[in-house]
């Protein structure tokens, strides 16, 4: 084949995962300050199918066609003029241009230089490819947004997601007193990740059985038996919900505000120096990356499908370079 071409998954219009197919394509050139990075893996996250399917940030990418996709590791293999941080060969990961289209599904993505970091020394390519987007989400909303400190009480629902297991994690490396929603077999494996309690969402609401809570990091949302309304319940005066899905409606600023509590709406950014800290927490082992299981590049859609039957512990992941 062609080196002007390359690989990547793409769908010609919004539905399930049998639009995703792969074709081939025009291997994308580096701009200044931009790399080229040869992707030998790509995570794959709730916000891809929604997009897929139609809402997520199908607003941002417009109309099909589109290749989907933000979280990457691979190795650059060319740079831009006035790249200085990274060279060819330097093996990185990184979530560029999100919400903007990545393309990630690719065997090559171009970026600016700075929304990449090193790649953590201790992990694969498949493992490194499911950290950017969960833990930077975890990370500002834990550390940047909640600036959770030692002796807190937080809250974090649908912990045995992506997200979830990052912010469980971000929470107890920072001290606080973690509670976890999730199901009854992810218990033994949250508290292992840091969590003092857990509490089975299956069979408890959780607002029956938690109080005090200082910050929620809420992964689920009003749409889902209105979990971030429930939130509002949970928490001491003054404190903040963390609204992570779908936003702040009208309505739930309404309630948080007759509560006596704050609530703020939260979106993931590129930081290329979060992932260099992440990274080093990592390589230390004070933090874990669950990767429940892996496909090819053309399976994408039978991941897409797994993805969304909403059972995976962690995350999964395409396997694009060998």
């Amino acid at each position: 084949m062609s080196a002007d071409t390359m690989r990547t998954v793409v769908q010609d219009a919004f539905g399930g995962p049998e639009v995703l197919r792969v074709e081939r394509v025009p291997r994308p050139v580096p701009l200044p300050t931009e790399v080229l990075v040869r992707v030998h893996a790509a995570g794959i996250n709730p916000v891809d199918w929604k997009t897929r399917a139609g809402s997520g940030m199908a607003g941002v990418l417009g109309e099909p066609p589109f290749t989907l996709g933000w979280d990457v590791s691979g190795v650059v293999e060319e740079v831009g003029f006035g790249v200085t941080t990274l060279k060819p060969g330097d093996e990185v990961y990184g979530m560029p241009w999100f919400p903007r289209a990545a393309g990630a599904y690719s065997e090559y993505v171009t970026a600016p230089a700075r929304q990449f970091a090193r790649k953590p020394a201790t992990l694969d390519h498949a493992h490194a490819a499911a950290v950017p987007l969960a833990a930077l989400t975890a990370w500002q909303a834990v550390v940047d947004t909640a600036r959770v400190t030692d002796g807190q009480r937080v809250l974090v629902t649908a912990a045995a997601g992506g997200v979830g297991h990052f912010a469980v994690q971000f929470a107890h490396h920072l001290g606080a007193h973690v509670i976890a929603t999730a199901s009854a077999g992810r218990h033994a494996w949250l508290e292992e990740l840091g969590a003092d309690e857990t509490v089975d969402y299956t069979t408890t609401r959780f607002e029956e059985v938690v109080a005090d809570v200082d910050v929620v990091i809420e992964l689920v949302g009003d749409a889902h038996d209105d979990s971030s309304t429930r939130s509002l319940e949970v928490l001491r005066p003054g404190g903040l919900l963390v609204t992570i899905p779908a936003g702040v409606s009208p309505e739930l600023a309404a309630a948080a505000e007759a509560a006596g509590v704050r609530v703020t709406p939260f979106l993931v950014e590129p930081d290329g120096t979060a992932l260099t800290a992440i990274a080093g927490l990592l390589d230390a082992g004070e933090v874990a990356v669950e990767v429940e299981a892996t496909y090819p590049l053309e399976r994408a859609a039978e991941a897409h499908a797994r993805g969304e039957a909403g059972r995976t512990r962690g995350k999964l992941v395409l396997t694009v370079t060998d």
